[in-house]
């Protein structure tokens, strides 16, 4: 027996316990590893770009937005303007037959001086009125006719004035900056 405990020991001593299964797995985790980084890499890029078209799509919806806003802002402000300057308009337009009675008024004759210069005053309030507001009065006998400001309602021949001329004023016009609140009624010289 002794003999079979010295052999068994002598076998046992000249081998080395080997375990089979890290060497496998430390030769087969290196060929993977490299494999798995890879694919993360390509998965991170992916993302990355995800993310970046993403901040990009983003991004163009706010500078849309913005710009969306900013011409809000600009269309608000401009009706605004424009709704000031309509109620201006109309303002003047009811003001026009006050503006024509006074007007009338001083063409009639009258032995009352207190009463003429009572009327006299009152045109030139509202002159001033008119000029605040910046509204100009036009259609004065003698001036060219324009169709962008006078409205012919009749005509007649005659000599002494040039052709296109206005002969007669029937009803002044009036305009608030550019704009041609009433034309002026008038006779022209053909």
């Amino acid at each position: 027996m002794e003999d079979k405990d010295v052999k068994t020991q002598q076998e046992t001593a000249g081998t080395p316990e080997i375990e089979t299964a890290e060497p496998a797995e430390t030769e087969t985790a290196p060929k993977k590893e490299p494999k798995k980084t890879k694919g993360k890499k390509s998965q991170l890029e992916d993302e990355v770009k995800a993310l970046t078209d993403k901040l990009t799509e983003e991004r163009d919806a706010h500078l849309r937005l913005a710009a969306e806003y900013d011409n809000f802002r600009k269309r608000s402000q401009k009706e605004k303007d424009a709704s000031y300057q309509n109620g201006r308009a109309d303002a003047v337009a009811k003001l026009l037959p006050i503006y024509d009675n006074l007007e009338r008024a001083l063409q009639q004759p009258t032995e009352d001086a207190a009463y003429k210069k009572g009327v006299e005053l009152t045109m030139a309030e509202t002159m001033k009125i008119f000029e605040s507001l910046g509204v100009t009065v036009f259609g004065e006998r003698g001036e060219a006719f324009d169709p962008n400001y006078h409205n012919a309602v009749m005509h007649v021949d005659d000599e002494t004035l040039g052709e296109n001329t206005i002969s007669q004023v029937f009803q002044r016009g009036a305009k608030l900056g550019k704009k041609v609140i009433r034309f002026a009624m008038v006779q022209v010289a053909n």
